[in-house]
């Protein structure tokens, strides 16, 4: 018994597997998840060779030569990462409205360590971001993930030239990391409003009050209850920003 495999088929699924491996290794959600990068390696190439053989993807154009081959993996990790831009803005809005919190309450002053980024992160925001990732797991996300980037083969297939790409929605899903991380705290950010306004009436009034270290205590105290009681009405909110990223998606492939 011989087994054949086509080069054609091999080079589509390398592509393909750079494409995806971008999304996974720079996505948060996947990013968090601590594996062996021998493991991370053949999950990827599992994946790619299942869609291209269940799809039958075929390569826009068969490369000939090396150079061709590298100029199409160029091409891949290009959009790759445009795809795991997506996925990085719908959840850097949460860490940035955490950051908001934790400049307003206080918290500032102590980070925590991200282990997608490897970065410090804020201490609210870090913990927003894990509620959104459970949250995106228990709806399923990571499979729409999966489908969308099947999608993305259809529509633009392995070696197709990246000037086909719409990168005008990459401007506009920056912007909605602001717009959401806001959105997101706005009740907690309202009512530590009124209290700096308090609390200026209060050392106007009473000047003999040391106000700094009494508006610290006041300010966790009201904005972790507000942050406790706003977050079952996020539910909606949470469900638009994980929407923007599909929708980010569909709108660079145009």
């Amino acid at each position: 018994m011989q087994l054949h495999v086509e080069s054609a088929w091999i080079a589509a699924v390398l592509l393909v597997s750079i494409r995806f491996g971008t999304v996974f290794v720079m996505a948060p959600v996947f990013g968090s998840v601590q594996l062996p990068a021998h493991v991370r390696v053949f999950l990827v190439l599992a994946l790619s060779a299942t869609i291209v053989s269940a799809s039958n993807i075929q390569l826009v154009e068969a490369p000939t030569q090396i150079g061709d081959l590298v100029v199409a993996a160029i091409g891949e990790l290009i959009i790759g990462s445009v795809f795991a831009f997506g996925l990085f803005a719908g959840f850097a809005a949460f860490l940035f409205g955490g950051r908001l919190l934790d400049m307003q309450m206080g918290f500032a002053v102590a980070n925590l360590v991200d282990p997608a980024t490897r970065n410090q992160s804020p201490l609210i925001g870090t913990g927003l971001n894990l509620l959104a990732v459970f949250v995106f797991f228990a709806i399923d996300g990571h499979h729409l993930i999966i489908k969308g980037l099947a999608y993305s083969l259809e529509k633009f297939p392995p070696g197709a030239p990246i000037s086909d790409l719409n990168f005008g929605p990459i401007i506009a899903m920056f912007g909605s990391i602001f717009t959401f991380g806001f959105a997101l705290v706005a009740p907690v950010v309202f009512c530590l409003f009124l209290i700096d306004v308090g609390m200026a009436v209060v050392s106007r009034t009473m000047p003999q009050v040391n106000v700094f270290f009494l508006a610290i205590s006041v300010k966790i105290i009201v904005g972790l209850t507000i942050l406790a009681l706003s977050i079952k009405f996020m539910a909606p909110l949470m469900s638009r920003i994980f929407l923007s990223i599909f929708s980010y998606w569909e709108a660079v492939l145009g």
